[in-house]
């Protein structure tokens, strides 16, 4: 497992190791049954606190990715992966109902809601 930690990005040290593990678990570079390294080993090595990484470990747990035994580690979720795949896809489904919804509303046809669609696609391309 690899993370590496930018002081520049604004964003919480403890997100940033979230969302690479996360993306790691996601890949499959991170099995399920993966055992993660302690938080004071992580902390460690990568030069922060240890109130860092149990925050980002609490997190990942409390969010289905990970699974922690006490006296024996923490360890990749076995369901994980698909558990946070399918509710993601539960996310994107709700949130296009309610584009669709909006879009309705705005008397579009679905022609017209496809032109939605794609124009912000196109700009999630151009970023």
């Amino acid at each position: 497992m690899f993370i590496a930690l930018s002081n520049n990005d604004p964003t919480p040290l403890y997100e940033q190791i979230k969302k690479q593990i996360i993306e790691q678990i996601m890949s499959g570079e991170l099995p399920p049954g993966y055992m993660l390294p302690s938080i004071r080993a992580l902390a460690k090595e990568l030069e922060i606190s240890v109130i860092t990484v149990k925050k980002a470990y609490e997190d990942l747990e409390a969010n289905g990715y990970i699974v922690t035994n006490q006296g024996k580690g923490s360890f990749v979720a076995q369901a994980g992966a698909e558990f946070v795949r399918e509710s993601k896809l539960k996310e994107i489904q709700k949130s296009f109902e309610r584009g669709i919804a909006l879009c309705r509303e705005l008397s579009f046809d679905d022609g017209g809601i496809l032109k939605v669609f794609c124009d912000i696609l196109d700009e999630f391309g151009q970023t």
